[in-house]
């Protein structure tokens, strides 16, 4: 009697330190995994990083990753400079190259694209001037125009929509408005006549028949629209996360291209895209329904047009935007870039 209880005693603490073991062992990797912040904002150019995190790809680099929302790209570029962030996915705009004019960013992939056929960043008319005769992109001369602010891609965009068509920048009354948020609520409100707003964020506005759209800046003037990058400390100093980072962010982006765009790079839904629709819209906080009419182009393995970011250094530069000229060394990180291949 007494050798069976001792018998079953070993057993129970057998299995006791099994179980025990086994707590341990899975809390090692959570215990382990590196903390990261990630910079994003509630737009489509953050899919990639919306996917990664639900489909567990930061988690199997050993990453732990924290999602910091930003309003506007100015306040998340300076953020990673500052450490707030490490890592940042936003348009490229001007305050971005300025901080890497001192070598305190690095890009170090791509983000979206503005291509034909997608809906990153929309020409919006308020209902008052598309009555007036506000009808084309022609008829933006005389006309108050809202960026989010001076600098930004939409300004950049409406420089190579006014070369398009032949008209003067300066004939177009620029109105910086501070924030996405800002533009939607003024052009339904009357405050300017039109805006290049982000897709995403004005859809809800069009589906309630308050603006009308007149187009898409992909299919007028394509360009490399937002790319992502961290401090170039980060860089230099913990290069292992970095890469850590990109394998799990490149897995984001081949979902993203294989649920939405086609072998010819046109958009075509595949047999993900419901799943990953839910996964955008849960992020972003719209219908699936609305994500859809907004998406925007991705290359699958976050390929860098950088033809089209020395255009942009040049043009920022030449429109006294940029305090001092930028060496491309100082801003495209050629050990974790990889470019698109020359037009």
């Amino acid at each position: 009697m007494r050798f069976r209880f001792r018998r079953r005693y070993r057993y129970f603490a057998w299995l006791v330190g099994v179980v025990a073991g086994s707590m341990l062992m899975e809390n090692v990797p959570a215990a382990q995994a590196e903390p990261v912040k990630i910079g994003v904002l509630r737009i489509i150019s953050a899919g990639p990083v919306f996917i990664a995190l639900d489909k567990g790809f930061f988690a199997a680099e050993g990453l732990d990753p924290k999602l910091v929302i930003f309003d506007n790209a100015v306040p998340m570029a300076m953020g990673a400079t500052a450490g707030d962030i490490d890592f940042g996915v936003s348009a490229l705009s001007g305050a971005l190259y300025n901080l890497a004019a001192h070598d305190a960013l690095r890009i170090i992939a791509a983000s979206a694209r503005e291509a034909p056929g997608f809906q990153a960043t929309a020409y919006v008319v308020a209902n008052r001037a598309f009555a007036a005769g506000l009808r084309s992109l022609k008829d933006l001369p005389g006309h108050s125009v809202s960026v989010p602010v001076f600098g930004s891609p939409p300004h950049y965009s409406m420089a190579l929509l006014a070369e398009k068509y032949g008209y003067s920048l300066e004939s177009v009354r620029l109105v910086a408005l501070g924030s996405i948020a800002n533009q939607v609520s003024g052009l339904i409100g009357g405050q300017t006549d039109a805006g290049l707003i982000q897709a995403t964020a004005v859809m809800p506005a069009l589906s309630r028949k308050e603006a009308v759209l007149l187009g898409f800046v992909g299919d007028e003037t394509p360009f490399q629209l937002s790319a992502v990058y961290t401090a170039t400390r980060t860089a230099n100093d913990r290069r292992s996360t970095v890469e850590k980072f990109l394998r799990a962010y490149r897995k984001g982006t081949t979902a993203y291209h294989a649920a939405f765009i086609g072998a010819d790079e046109r958009r075509k839904d595949g047999e993900t895209a419901p799943e990953t629709l839910a996964i955008l819209a849960r992020h972003i906080g719209q219908s699936p329904e609305q994500i859809e009419r907004a998406i925007s182009y991705m290359d699958a393995d976050a390929r860098l047009d950088v033809d089209d970011v020395l255009h942009q250094l040049a043009w920022y530069h030449a429109q006294k935007l940029l305090k001092q000229p930028v060496d491309p060394d100082h801003i495209i990180d050629r050990r974790f870039v990889i470019p698109l291949p020359k037009h």
